[in-house]
C-alpha cells in the first residue's frame, strides 16, 4: 500500500531549450475541475541567478499497480511571449510561490496521482502548536527512489508562531535539514480527524517550502548555520487559483 502523500508530489526538471538546468519539487493542487502544479516561484524564474527556463518536465506515474511505470510530462512556461504561471504578491512584496495550470486532457489517461484541495488547508480558527511535527516531502539534491520514482520525506518542526507572519512576511519558519531541490515541496502535518474530502489524502497542507534562512552576520568559521527554513503559507493558493 502506497501512502497517498507520496503520489501528491512531483519531481521537477527545469529546461531551457535542450539544456537541463535544475531539479526542484512541486505538488498537485486541484480546485473545482482544474488542476495545478505548485512550486516555488524562483524555480520558474530567478533574476539574481539568471535562471530562465522555458519549460518544466515532471515525472508522473502511469500505473497505480506498478510504481516503476512512469513517464515525463512537459509543461511550457510561456505562450505568445507571455508567462503561463501565476505568482503571489502582498503588501510586503513578492511571495515565493507560483502555480501553473495543467491541461488535464493532455495528461496520460492512466496517470496515478493525488492532489491537495482547498479542504486540505487550515481553517482560520485552527491552532498549530509551536514545535509541532511536520513533514517536508520532496527531492533534495534531486535524490529520490529512482526505481519507483518516489520522493523522500524529512522531519521538521514548527519553529515560529503559526499564523504570525515572520518579520512581517508571508511565511513561517521550520527547523529541518533541507537541501537544494527541496524548493516547492509541500509542508504538511497528519490530519488527526480526516473530514470528508480529505480521506484519500489525510494530511493538512500548511505551506510551501522555499529556502533556508541564514544570518548575514554569521561568522562562517565560528558559527554553524541556523538550520531554519522559510515556508510560505499555503492559503495563498486560494488567491492564485481563482478564475
Amino acid at each position: 500500500m502506497i501512502d497517498s502523500l507520496m503520489l501528491s508530489v512531483a519531481r521537477i526538471t527545469t529546461i531551457a531549450g535542450t539544456q537541463v538546468l535544475t531539479n526542484a519539487s512541486g505538488f498537485f493542487f486541484a480546485r473545482d475541475e482544474r488542476l495545478f502544479l505548485v512550486t516555488s516561484r524562483h524555480v520558474l524564474i530567478d533574476e539574481p541567478t539568471g535562471h530562465h527556463p522555458d519549460c518544466l518536465e515532471i515525472e508522473v506515474h502511469t500505473d497505480s499497480s506498478n510504481m516503476a511505470s512512469s513517464t515525463g510530462f512537459s509543461i511550457p512556461l510561456y505562450r505568445n511571449g507571455g508567462s503561463l504561471w501565476r505568482q503571489g504578491l502582498d503588501s510586503a512584496g513578492e511571495i515565493d510561490v507560483a502555480v501553473i495550470e495543467i491541461e488535464r486532457l493532455a495528461l496520460p489517461t492512466a496517470i496515478a496521482y493525488h492532489a491537495f484541495r482547498p479542504e486540505h488547508l487550515l481553517e482560520p480558527q485552527e491552532h498549530i502548536e509551536i514545535g509541532s511535527q511536520l513533514l517536508v516531502v520532496g527531492f533534495p539534491l534531486g535524490f529520490h527512489d529512482s526505481v519507483h520514482h518516489m520522493p523522500v520525506v524529512r522531519h521538521a518542526i514548527l519553529a515560529s508562531s503559526f499564523g504570525l507572519r515572520f518579520q512581517g512576511l508571508g511565511y513561517f519558519l521550520t527547523d529541518a535539514r533541507t537541501h537544494r531541490g527541496t524548493s516547492g515541496a509541500p509542508v504538511v502535518m497528519r490530519a488527526l480527524d480526516p473530514a470528508v474530502g480529505r480521506q484519500a489524502l489525510p494530511w493538512r497542507l500548511l505551506g510551501i517550502h522555499s529556502s533556508r534562512v541564514d544570518l548575514g552576520s554569521r561568522d562562517l568559521l565560528l558559527d554553524e548555520a541556523l538550520g531554519l527554513n522559510c515556508t510560505w503559507y499555503a492559503d495563498i493558493l486560494m488567491t492564485l487559483t481563482e478564475h
